[in-house]
């Protein structure tokens, strides 16, 4: 990945690599990510920078939530950010919510299904999640992606992922991915 300030981002990449991803800076300004086969989890809580972004509390559960064991996730910035639960649990997920708290249970695999977007950030992460689920999900609510991340669709295709953007008779948008 760059061009990236490593130094900016160390709260999120210590987090990756307390879940087993192995992280490299081979050149300054550039990252190198490897995935691993057995993430494990990890206790997350939102802070004001420097500590762990709340923008990444969402993406990160979806992480979390194929993760080996049980993870916290506290959220401590604002309220009502954990609304993408609901979807991620639709996909298979194991998340219970109490406040601004959640306990993440993980999951040898999230299954396909039909999820909807209702914010930016909670979006990013049901893209995450369908990325890595089995089957073919349909994602309602683009316009909060399209907000936030110009062309995501074609970026994640760049690297390798199976997804459309599909116009559908409703003029309402769907990305579908598969694996």
């Amino acid at each position: 990945i760059s061009p990236v300030v490593p130094q900016h981002l160390s709260a999120v990449i210590s987090k990756l690599q307390s879940v087993g991803v192995k992280i490299i800076q081979e050149v300054p300004g550039s990252l190198h990510i490897l995935p691993s086969k057995n993430l494990i989890a990890t206790d997350i809580e939102t802070q004001p920078y420097p500590g762990f972004p709340t923008d990444m509390q969402a993406p990160f559960m979806a992480l979390l939530s194929v993760c080996s064991g049980s993870s916290s996730v506290t959220e401590t910035v604002f309220e009502n950010r954990m609304r993408h639960v609901s979807e991620l649990n639709r996909m298979g997920a194991n998340i219970r919510v109490k406040g601004n708290h959640a306990i993440v249970e993980g999951v040898s695999k999230l299954s396909a299904a039909p999820v909807i977007g209702t914010d930016l950030r909670a979006s990013a992460a049901l893209v995450l999640a369908a990325l890595a689920a089995e089957g073919e999900t349909t994602f309602q609510g683009l316009q909060h992606l399209d907000r936030g991340y110009e062309k995501l669709e074609v970026k994640l295709q760049k690297l390798g992922a199976q997804l459309q953007r599909i116009d559908i008779a409703t003029e309402h948008e769907i990305l579908q991915t598969s694996v």
